[in-house]
């Protein structure tokens, strides 16, 4: 099958998206289908040889965050380039209403069309105003696909209709095979993020970290990602901000080490997540989670059963956890136990086979609509059938 997908965000900038869209590609290529991949990027980016850059993204605002997105007449230019010269069995756009390429293709594309909703805002007045605009090409659209409930029920919300709800996928062995590195072992807490997003919830772990290290004065914690490590750790006490590692961006490869070698992996999360692609890493990895209990973070830890939850926000309530889960060897192997049981519901093996099911069931719809039609035009006429 030949398959194009359409990304985005910029894919120089890593983000959950992005990684989603990669693993899916590559899981598709092993599998020995065709796939192209239309995405931003600088001009500089090194690209993998299924990428086809877009152009250079700009900065938007969006869902409580700030994308790169790209769009105006050379975006939309090397879209109709990129569609004529692909020849798609199906085009698979992930967030069409974002104003960038996926709404581009919208428009210009012919065919069968799938799109993922990534995003979880239930109260997104842009998105209601916007929908007389978005109307036209989303009608376009064969099959929806939300990555959970809750984008699902924004989608629902805001534009009508409904979708299957098929879960971010994860190459569980990958992250499960790692090797733990000694130096990040020991009394540790991880967190993987960008470091200047209040909505990522290193803040907020800041502010827990002092009643932490009161009572296990030996833990530290390992951060992951970029931003201003300075800014982040300036309202810690100056004797404890030794106890603050920062590594920077790390590899897959590191990450799966990370995520190894910690006793605990917080994730306090603020909002806007629609998923939590970082838990089910986390728990691929046997690192025993300690997360936010945003709806979509519940989902993904089994209402607790996977993972434990703090309420959100509440810096105390994550010192709390976080202090009886690193005093409590027996607890932290029965959450490992757990999320490895729990997380190969999203392994590749399973949420390919699902995305590729809906492929299949396009394809196939816009097949038996042609033949219909051929079947029309050749008794209209007349003529006789082939």
């Amino acid at each position: 099958m030949r398959i194009g997908i359409v990304c985005p965000y910029s894919w120089d900038v890593p983000g959950g998206v992005q990684f989603h869209i990669r693993d899916l590609a590559e899981h598709l290529i092993r599998l020995g289908h065709e796939v192209s991949v239309l995405a931003p990027a600088d001009d500089d980016t090194p690209l993998p040889g299924y990428v086809v850059s877009a152009g250079r993204a700009v900065p938007v605002p969006y869902n409580g965050s700030v994308a790169r997105l790209n769009f105006g007449f050379l975006s939309a230019a090397r879209v109709r380039r990129w569609l004529h010269d692909g020849t798609f069995d199906v085009i698979h756009i992930h967030e069409p209403t974002s104003p960038s390429l996926g709404l581009l293709t919208c428009w210009a594309a012919q065919g069968p069309i799938v799109a993922t909703f990534h995003t979880s805002n239930p109260r997104s007045r842009a998105m209601i105003a916007a929908y007389p605009i978005l109307q036209p090409a989303l009608e376009k659209i064969s099959a929806r696909i939300a990555v959970s409930e809750y984008a699902r029920r924004t989608l629902v919300e805001h534009l009508g209709g409904d979708a299957v709800v098929i879960p971010n996928g994860v190459d569980v062995d990958f992250f499960a095979d790692a090797a733990p590195k000694a130096e990040w072992q020991g009394q540790t807490i991880g967190f993987i993020g960008r470091i200047d997003e209040p909505r990522k919830g290193l803040p907020v772990l800041m502010k827990a970290l002092p009643k932490i290290l009161a009572e296990r004065p030996e833990a530290r914690l390992l951060v992951a990602g970029r931003g201003d490590e300075e800014e982040a750790v300036e309202t810690l006490p100056a004797q404890m901000r030794d106890r603050v590692e920062f590594l920077g961006m790390v590899s897959d490869e590191d990450k799966a080490r990370l995520l190894r070698s910690v006793d605990v992996y917080v994730a306090p999360n603020t909002g806007g997540e629609s998923f939590g692609i970082i838990l089910v890493e986390a728990m691929s990895a046997g690192a025993p989670v300690l997360a936010s209990d945003l709806d979509a973070f519940a989902q993904v830890l089994d209402r607790g059963k996977a993972g434990e939850l703090f309420t959100n926000e509440d810096a105390d309530a994550l010192a709390a956890s976080a202090v009886r889960l690193l005093g409590d060897a027996e607890r932290r192997a029965e959450l490992r136990d757990r999320g490895s049981a729990h997380v190969r519901r999203f392994d590749w093996s399973t949420v390919g086979a699902d995305i590729l099911a809906v492929y299949e069931t396009v394809a196939d719809g816009a097949a038996s609509v042609a033949a219909d039609e051929r079947t029309g035009l050749r008794a209209r006429f007349g003529l006789a059938r082939d």
